[in-house]
C-alpha cells in the first residue's frame, strides 16, 4: 500500500465515518479476528463500526471481545443491508474478490462506499478503491497490524485489538508452524502479548472447548483416512450422515485435514466433506513445502488459496469426486515417489 493511498485513507479517517467491516462467507479465526481487531481500532478512533458477516461461524470463535456486536447477513438481512447503503467506508478482510462474500455480494456491489480491502490471498480482483495484498503474509490478523503501524497507531493497540489479531494469526499459521510464520510475524506476536493478548488463554479458548461429538467426528475422520504412499498423499472423506451422527456444527471440522500431514512422509492431504444442502462436497488441500495446492485447486476444483493451503469444491458425489481426484494425482510427478 502506497504511501499515497495511506495519506488518503488517513484523510478518509479524520473525520467520524459510518463504516461497514465485512469478512468472507464462513468466516475463519482470521477473518473473525481480523474484523473485529479493526472495528475496535476504528471505534476508539470515534467512528460508528458494525461488523456483518454474510452467514454465522464457529462456536470457538464467539468469545471475542466485540463477538456480541456481529450483525449476521443471513439473520438479520433488511438491518445489514441498510447499514451497508448508509456506510461511507467498506472494508473487506480476508477475501479479494466480492463473490467471497456469499449473498452479500450483490448488496456490496451496488454500494457507494470508498472500499478498502486487506487480504493475503493471491490474484486479488480490483472491486475496492483501496487494496492492501500481500500473499507471503501469513494471515490478515498481521496485515491489519501492519496497516495500522502505517497509520502510525500501534501505540494504540488495546488488550482487546491484541487478542483479535493474535487469534487470527495463531489459527491462520497452524499455531505458527506453517511456512507463512516468518520472523516477522513472531516480532507481531511479541508486540500483541506486550499489549494485552493473552497467549495460554487464547490457546484454551479455540483448542480445549470442545465437546464430545466434535471427538467422536474426529474419530470417524480418522477412521476415514486413505494413504496413498506411492503419491505422499493422504485424504479423509466425510459424508452428511456422519456428519448428522455427531451432531455437526459449523467448524467441527476445523484442522481435520492436517492430520494427513502428520503422516511420515506425505506432502498433500485433503479432506472431502459433504453438504447436501448445497449440493456439493466441500474439499480443503493442505501441502508441504513447495507442492502448490492453490494451482491444484484452481485447476480441477473451482477453488483457490495460498500455496500450501486452499479450498474447492465438486458437484459430483462423494465416491465420484474421491475417484476423479485420484485420476489426477498421476499427472503431477513431485507427488510420485
Amino acid at each position: 500500500m502506497i504511501e499515497q493511498a495511506i495519506l488518503e485513507i488517513t484523510a478518509e479517517l479524520s473525520q467520524a465515518k459510518n463504516i461497514v467491516i465485512v469478512p468472507h462467507k464462513g468466516p475463519d479465526g482470521d477473518a473473525m479476528g481480523s474484523t473485529l481487531g479493526l472495528m475496535h481500532f476504528l471505534k476508539d478512533k470515534g467512528h460508528k463500526v458494525n461488523v456483518i458477516t454474510p452467514n454465522d461461524y464457529p462456536r470457538f470463535l464467539k468469545w471475542l471481545p466485540g463477538n456480541d456486536e456481529v450483525i449476521i447477513y443471513e439473520k438479520d438481512k433488511a438491518n445489514a443491508e441498510n447499514l451497508i447503503t448508509e456506510a461511507d467506508l467498506v472494508f473487506a478482510l480476508d477475501f479479494n474478490h466480492l463473490d467471497r462474500s456469499g449473498d452479500m455480494q450483490q448488496i456490496l456491489t451496488a454500494s457507494e462506499a470508498v472500499f478498502i480491502m486487506i487480504d493475503h490471498h493471491r490474484e486479488p480482483s480490483d472491486f475496492a478503491n483501496y487494496t492492501y495484498s500481500d500473499a507471503e503474509m501469513s494471515s490478515t490478523c498481521e496485515m491489519v497490524y501492519h496497516f495500522i503501524d502505517k497509520l502510525r497507531a500501534v501505540p494504540k493497540i488495546t488488550p482487546e485489538i491484541a487478542t483479535c489479531l493474535y487469534v487470527g494469526i495463531m489459527t491462520d499459521t497452524g499455531s505458527f508452524r506453517f511456512s507463512a510464520t516468518s520472523a516477522e510475524t513472531h516480532r507481531v506476536i511479541a508486540d500483541l502479548i506486550d499489549k494485552g493478548a493473552v497467549n495460554h488463554e487464547i490457546h484454551n479458548n479455540i483448542f480445549d472447548t470442545y465437546n464430545e461429538d466434535r471427538l467422536q467426528l474426529l474419530g470417524t475422520a480418522l477412521q476415514n483416512l486413505r494413504v496413498k504412499p506411492k503419491f505422499k498423499t493422504a485424504y479423509i472423506s466425510l459424508t452428511q450422515e456422519e456428519l448428522d451422527k455427531h451432531n455437526f456444527q459449523k467448524g467441527d471440522t476445523e484442522g481435520f485435514v492436517n492430520y494427513g500431514l502428520a503422516i511420515e512422509n506425505v506432502i498433500f492431504a485433503v479432506i472431502f466433506i459433504e453438504n447436501k444442502q448445497e449440493g456439493i462436497i466441500k474439499i480443503s488441500f493442505r501441502s508441504k513445502g513447495d507442492f502448490n495446492v492453490n494451482e491444484f485447486a484452481r485447476a480441477h476444483f473451482e477453488g483457490g488459496g495460498h500455496n500450501n493451503a486452499a479450498g474447492g469444491k465438486s458437484e459430483l458425489s462423494m465416491e465420484d469426486t474421491i475417484t476423479k481426484f485420484s485420476t489426477i494425482l498421476p499427472d503431477y510427478k513431485e507427488l510420485q515417489q
